[in-house]
């Protein structure tokens, strides 16, 4: 089957603005945050975050303490052609939907290695410097606007 071209970035941070990167598996150099496509077409997007982060570090968006927000926020990509097999045939653009997931500061992660071998919790602004892609990037220097502002999110209590 297919991959579906809709996927999720999710920014994971505690209210001290650190920030989570993981290091993808086989790509030392390639640090980001949980990224994930969609398992079906009409899959609600909130869903694809919630699910990607609990595969990809263990933690659960909907826990006590934690609040995950949809910044509203959609990147367009080109899907690198080494991936593209992935994909039906003529699907050339991949569609990225932002989430922001604050959780408290002692939040453990519990990495699925078949993904990412490393994880680093850093700043907001080093975070962004260290992440492999531009959106990616581009997204966690929103952090301190769109984390605060986001009208949508689900509030864990």
């Amino acid at each position: 089957m297919p991959k579906i071209p809709q996927s999720v970035l999710v920014v994971i941070h505690t209210p001290q603005r650190q920030v989570l990167l993981l290091q993808r598996a086989g790509q030392p150099d390639f640090w980001q945050s949980v990224t994930g496509s969609k398992d079906f077409e009409h899959e609600p997007w909130e869903v694809v975050a919630a699910r990607e982060v609990r595969e990809e570090t263990g933690i659960d968006a909907h826990a006590e303490g934690c609040s995950l927000r949809d910044w509203r926020l959609e990147n367009v990509y080109t899907i690198y052609p080494e991936w593209q097999h992935r994909y039906a045939p003529g699907v050339w653009h991949n569609t990225e939907r932002v989430f922001g997931l604050e959780v408290p500061s002692y939040t453990g992660v519990r990495l699925n290695p078949c993904e990412h071998t490393a994880f680093a919790w850093h700043p907001w602004l080093e975070a962004a410097d260290r992440c492999a892609a531009a959106s990616n990037a581009e997204a966690i220097l929103l952090l301190p606007r769109l984390a605060a502002s986001s009208s949508r999110s689900h509030r864990c209590t």
